[in-house]
């Protein structure tokens, strides 16, 4: 009697760590979840669901598919980017002090349709162009229109290219 319940305990706590290891491998990483955010962003942001909610759910396991994400309440008043834009663009987390300085991509687009619009760095003076990873993203910053950066004293980050 002692070794038959023995051995039911044991297959029962290795059949438990088989179903555990299977659900560990299964979560995502917080870089697929933003991957499949980004490549339904136009789709997701209309339903007013954030990257930061939506990564959340993803990794709980309850985003599995488009139509089960619940939409999340929005975080943010800011205006939305165009859908044309790669990402959303971030309202700078300081106002913009310069002349021709913008917190949105929006704002300067406008000023110059024609210029490529670029993310200025106002800490370090320098600044990024669209698809690169500081592009919106630093802590002190602002977007303007190229040609009015090198007036300003800003200049090209040097492993960035003009697309």
């Amino acid at each position: 009697m002692g070794n038959r319940f023995f051995t039911t305990i044991c297959a029962a706590l290795i059949a438990l760590a088989a179903l555990s290891s299977q659900a560990l491998a299964q979560q995502k990483t917080v870089k697929a979840c933003q991957g499949e955010w980004r490549a339904n962003q136009t789709e997701y942001q209309a339903k007013g669901i954030t990257e930061k909610a939506y990564v959340a759910q993803c990794r709980a396991g309850t985003a599995g598919t488009q139509s089960t994400a619940a939409p999340a309440p929005a975080t943010t008043t800011a205006p939305r980017t165009p859908a044309t834009a790669a990402r959303p663009a971030p309202a700078a987390t300081t106002a913009p002090t310069g002349a021709n300085q913008f917190s949105t991509e929006a704002q300067a687009k406008a000023r110059c349709p024609t210029d490529t619009v670029v993310w200025v760095n106002l800490s370090t003076h320098v600044y990024h162009f669209p698809g690169y990873k500081s592009y919106g993203q630093t802590k002190k910053g602002a977007y303007m229109c190229e040609r009015d950066t090198s007036g300003a004293g800003f200049h090209a980050a040097k492993n960035e290219k003009q697309p």
